[in-house]
């Protein structure tokens, strides 16, 4: 019988979550998490900042056995994680994402957040800025703001009482065709596994703040 989500239990140690988080190689295969909590974490996750808040991560959660099939082949670096974890979310950001802007926008106006003319005035500047962006800039914004969320998603992860592992040992170039996406409008960023070690992860050494920190 697999385990299911309830076992593990939250936490809001902000410094357990942070100080006790590793990347983990190999999962109980035995451990599956809801959908319901796989959303909450999700939500939790896109709380996470985003330049003029336009919060262009999409996920791909891979939980059944038939995702991790097709997703095998492409992570030939990191099959363990894939096959044993409760699911991988492949994380891409929306090239497109301007699409969302509107809607956005004036759901902050509905829900009290912002002022119509507020609305206004960002969204008179906003639009020319990003139609102005080089394709470049525009990339190096979303990988940003893509890479914000994965360690949000990460750390909300560890305060729901599992672990995770970033993965960047993929076939980039493939994942979006293969599970049926717009290669062009959605751009990989990095696949996240997510569930209960089997195997504790290895601490490692950072270096000193006074080597990679200048005061001025």
């Amino acid at each position: 019988m697999n385990t299911i989500t309830g076992q593990y239990a939250k936490t809001n140690d902000f410094n357990k979550i942070v100080l006790e988080r590793r990347s983990i190689k190999v999962y109980d295969p035995e451990v599956k998490i809801r959908r319901e909590e796989m959303t909450e974490i999700l939500a939790k996750a896109s709380r996470a900042p985003s330049a003029i808040n336009m919060q262009p991560w999409r996920f791909l959660v891979i939980d059944t056995a038939e995702g991790k099939e097709k997703l095998a082949p492409l992570a030939s670096f990191n099959q363990t994680q894939v096959l044993t974890s409760s699911a991988v979310i492949a994380v891409f950001y929306d090239a497109n994402n301007i699409e969302y802007m509107d809607e956005i926008f004036s759901k902050s106006v509905e829900l009290g957040y912002m002022p119509q003319d507020i609305k206004e005035m960002q969204m008179q500047q906003a639009k020319p800025y990003y139609a102005s962006m080089n394709p470049s800039d525009l990339r190096d914004m979303n990988l940003i703001d893509s890479g914000i969320i994965c360690m949000q998603l990460m750390l909300v992860a560890r305060a729901h009482g599992y672990d995770t592992n970033p993965m960047a040992g993929y076939a980039k170039d493939q994942i979006a065709e293969v599970f049926g996406l717009d290669k062009e409008r959605f751009q990989p960023v990095m696949l996240i596994s997510i569930g209960k070690a089997a195997k504790e992860g290895y601490p490692s050494y950072r270096l000193p703040v006074q080597t990679i920190a200048t005061w001025v």
